[in-house]
């Protein structure tokens, strides 16, 4: 496939398309937000604000700029047409996947993550999802709705099946959801112990990484539409990233930052520093 390199990229992700090992994109919808819109404002906002921080991480003793990565800019979504916006996405990834290389997707509200797992799954039916969030999302449908940020868990494992989803740091989800996960999936709320664990068993496998920054607390990440207290620090959620890109990941996304609710700007930085880290840990 031949695709041009957005004009504003990430920091450090400037390179060619063909060869290049990670596809960075954006998937700006919010179109099922539960409470507060705004991230589909998110990676035009990482991207400018990425060059406030460096490319080479001093946690790994690594630098972007020694890798290939191509950044392929934002899809443009249908708003207000989860299945339409849905297929963009499915697409889009399923080229990139065919091309052997990882997508790597931002957010976007995490209703976002079944698109590019449909793709994902088409090439490796035996994947498994690691999943970082505050929430479950493993509802069968919100306000009758079956296609919706809080459902996206569902939809997948509707895809997947029993036992190939393993979520972490769980704090926030109504009853259902909550007993859904413990016959389904994989569930270890509040923490994410027993992650090295998973690990362990899933060496081999191909895998999904979806974080959803509100996976932070916060009192160190307020920029999200649905802040949930009792979160991790950002040195626990790199802590944990590095442990998983250890994995052989076969797609991964960044999701849910909503930068309109934190002024200071700190929320993006810290976002940037993620997706930076989780690029450098999986390439």
């Amino acid at each position: 496939m031949t695709m041009n390199r957005n004009i504003e990229t990430f920091i450090g992700c400037d390179n060619e398309y063909d060869e290049s090992k990670i596809v960075i994109f954006g998937a700006p919808f919010d179109s099922t937000t539960s409470f507060r819109p705004g991230t589909r404002f998110a990676s035009k906002a990482m991207r400018s604000e990425s060059f406030g921080v460096e490319t080479y991480s001093t946690y790994q003793d690594k630098d972007l700029e020694d890798m290939a990565i191509f950044d392929g800019g934002d899809l443009e979504l249908s708003f207000g047409n989860p299945p339409k916006a849905l297929n963009q996405i499915e697409k889009f990834t399923d080229e990139i996947v065919r091309d052997n290389k990882i997508p790597c997707m931002i957010g976007g509200e995490h209703l976002v993550t079944l698109g590019a797992v449909r793709a994902v799954f088409k090439k490796y039916p035996d994947l498994h999802i690691i999943h970082f969030d505050a929430h479950a999302d493993l509802r069968d449908d919100y306000l009758g709705e079956k296609l919706s940020h809080a459902t996206v868990m569902h939809r997948v494992w509707d895809i997947v099946g029993d036992n190939k989803i393993f979520q972490f740091e769980i704090r926030s989800g109504d009853r259902e959801e909550i007993y859904c996960g413990r016959d389904h999936v994989y569930t270890n709320q509040f923490t994410f112990t027993g992650l090295e664990a998973v690990v362990e068993k899933l060496k081999g496998k191909p895998i999904y990484l979806s974080i959803d920054l509100d996976v932070l607390d916060p009192s160190v990440f307020p920029g999200t539409g649905t802040p949930e207290a009792g979160g991790v620090t950002f040195k626990e959620l790199l802590g944990a990233i590095l442990k998983v890109s250890k994995l052989n990941i076969v797609g991964m996304d960044v999701n849910e930052l909503s930068p309109i609710y934190d002024q200071s700007g700190s929320s993006t930085a810290l976002a940037c520093k993620v997706l930076r880290e989780l690029i450098i840990s999986t390439y």
